[in-house]
């Protein structure tokens, strides 16, 4: 009887129309979205409470964490994790505002590159599914609301589109630049100060505050938390940019009101730019004494949220030339970004065609590069005895991702100095599997001429295609396009927005050409991906079936739809044994390929 009782329950979560649902929240949230820009709180209240108890938003919110979050296995204090499909839905029925918090558990991780750690909480399932309802409401309200260069943990929004923006506002003139970072600005936030921006009705106050004050379970004791916003819950990336919002109007005030700069008000308002990223952040502008005393009315405003800025990591130089023993130029966000003076050949011109002086060049920073190469030479360490697939396996990933993240700004020469680089250590890796063997040996079994390239570290077995390593260089370099002003994913501009997603440059090559030719649309559903959305590469008739692995063969979906695809077309159980025509058999836990996996007995 129970078994019955699952399989129709499985059945029942997997028949939900998903395409209805996401449409009916899109719609509610493209309301509020219009709501929050005309100021009408009466109505975004009204909005914002009909889409937290329609049923349609309560189990999106369970997809996204259950079934498409990448930490959908990670537990909170209560241990739970990976939901079946009776426990989802049974979760649906149970989200609504007024839940007690139960207290988030302590994890540490690793900075890239740094000997500190970071500390994460993570909230059980069922206050992380509710956090993702109550961001389906909020965050349409805050996007109509957040300032024009704020990028970091924004739909539809990134760090290059950060980086654009810097150089849109230097590229026709040197500037001072304050390059800050706010310290330990998650936790620290004071919430008395975020519950009173955030200006919501009770019941969400109290529910947010109620997250805010859950304490944190490290080990076997619990912490009280009496500041900040814990890292880890779905929420707390927007409650973060919500406490930081309104620092650009600021600056922007206190720079228009210097009648000296210019008669124009706009003009002088226009002539500082602050550019944030979360909690980093640059001000720029051309004369030294309004940098120095924004920095000042920063701290202060800061103080007022409880958070201050980080010594360490706050500087004053200039794009152009040295200041006080700082070198010109700054780091952001992984990038080097600097001016240099030129002659007339090679000088950037205004927009009145008379030329600079200099050029304003962007490079990947030192301090990444070489954490890229370490990173590098521990993978070819790791892998001295494994195979030449083995290791190109390993490599290929961590090449292709670093490479795509800076295709954007001038990173031909870091390219082309990093091959070399791998290529000693590559070298070095051959000669200490055949210490006797001679460089030509190593040369004839290590590297290949593929086509026109020559040097090609790869595999060459007959009958097969060579598993080649990726070099930089190969990756073409593209300008990015930064995202339009005050443009928002809740605009409604689905096209727009669908074919940003497909220039991104993080996105894998496969990826782009397949999200190109379906026209942003997932292929099962036909909704347009979105930013939130997790997009996963299908092969449309299944490898287990004779499905060659060719782009006419692929296809991009969602990861719910390519969950459900997979387990109506047979595929999992060809691989794994039995007919999915036929009822599945008594099963036990195996390894099976390296991976634990239910197989037949």
């Amino acid at each position: 009887m129970s078994k019955t009782r699952i399989t129709k329950t499985t059945a029942e979560w997997r028949l939900i129309n998903w395409r209805k649902l996401e449409r009916r929240v899109y719609k509610l949230q493209k309301r509020i979205y219009r709501a929050s820009q005309r100021s009408d709180i009466k109505a975004l209240h009204k909005l914002q409470k009909m889409l937290m108890k329609s049923w349609s938003a309560r189990a999106l919110a369970v997809r996204r964490v259950t079934q498409d979050n990448k930490g959908k296995k990670t537990a909170g204090v209560d241990g739970l994790k990976s939901l079946t499909p009776k426990q989802r839905l049974d979760l649906v029925s149970k989200l609504h505002l007024g839940t007690k918090a139960s207290p988030t558990r302590r994890v540490w991780i690793e900075k890239p590159g740094r000997d500190e750690k970071r500390p994460l909480g993570i909230p059980t399932m069922k206050d992380r599914t509710l956090q993702a309802l109550v961001k389906l409401a909020l965050e349409p309200e805050w996007e109509a609301r957040f300032e024009p260069n704020s990028y970091g943990f924004r739909p539809g929004r990134s760090c290059h589109d950060a980086v654009s923006a810097i150089f849109d506002s230097i590229r026709y003139k040197a500037k001072y630049v304050l390059d800050a970072d706010i310290a330990k600005c998650f936790d620290r936030i004071n919430q008395e100060k975020l519950l009173l921006k955030l200006n919501t009705f009770p019941t969400m106050r109290r529910q947010i505050k109620s997250w805010l004050k859950s304490g944190v379970m490290d080990g076997k004791e619990l912490f009280p938390t009496f500041e900040g916003t814990p890292q880890g819950g779905v929420i707390s990336p927007l409650l973060a940019n919500i406490a930081l919002h309104g620092m650009e109007q600021r600056i922007k005030e206190y720079v228009g009101s210097l009648k000296y700069l210019d008669k124009n008000k706009k003009n002088r308002q226009n002539s500082v730019s602050l550019i944030r990223y979360a909690d980093d952040f640059v001000i720029l502008h051309k004369d030294i004494t309004v940098v120095q005393e924004c920095q000042a009315i920063t701290d202060d405003w800061l103080k007022d949220m409880g958070l201050e800025l980080k010594p360490s990591k706050t500087r004053l130089a200039h794009t152009l030339n040295q200041v006080e023993n700082e070198n010109p130029g700054f780091d952001f966000l992984g990038f080097n970004i600097r001016q240099f003076p030129v002659g007339k050949y090679h000088s950037g011109k205004n927009t009145q065609r008379q030329l600079l002086g200099f050029k304003t060049i962007i490079t990947p920073s030192k301090e990444k590069v070489k954490v890229h190469y370490d990173k590098i030479a521990k993978t070819i360490s790791n892998h001295k005895s494994a195979p030449q697939y083995a290791l190109i396996k390993h490599l290929n990933p961590i090449i292709r991702g670093w490479s795509n993240y800076y295709a954007t700004v001038v990173s031909k020469v870091t390219y082309a100095e990093l091959d070399k680089l791998m290529y000693y250590k590559l070298r070095a890796w051959a000669k200490r599997r055949h210490h006797n063997k001679t460089m030509g040996y190593l040369v004839k079994k290590y590297w290949q001429t593929i086509g026109d390239a020559n040097w090609v570290f790869a595999t060459m077995k007959e009958g097969t295609n060579p598993l080649r390593l990726l070099k930089h260089a190969d990756t073409p370099i593209v300008r990015h396009v930064k995202v339009k002003g005050e443009s928002s994913p809740y605009d409604g501009n689905l096209v727009y927005w669908s074919k940003r997603k497909g220039e991104s440059p993080e996105l894998p090559t496969k990826v782009a050409i397949l999200l190109k030719r379906q026209k942003g649309k997932c292929a099962i559903c036909g909704l347009h991906f979105r930013e939130e959305d997790v997009m996963e590469v299908d092969h449309r008739i299944p490898k287990s079936k004779g499905g060659k692995d060719s782009y006419d063969n692929l296809e991009l979906l969602h990861r719910h739809c390519h969950d459900t695809k997979t387990a109506s077309d047979g595929s999992l159980g060809i691989k794994y044994g039995w007919n999915s025509a036929e009822p599945k058999p008594p099963r036990k836990l195996e390894k099976v390929e390296g991976k634990w996996a239910m197989r037949c007995v």
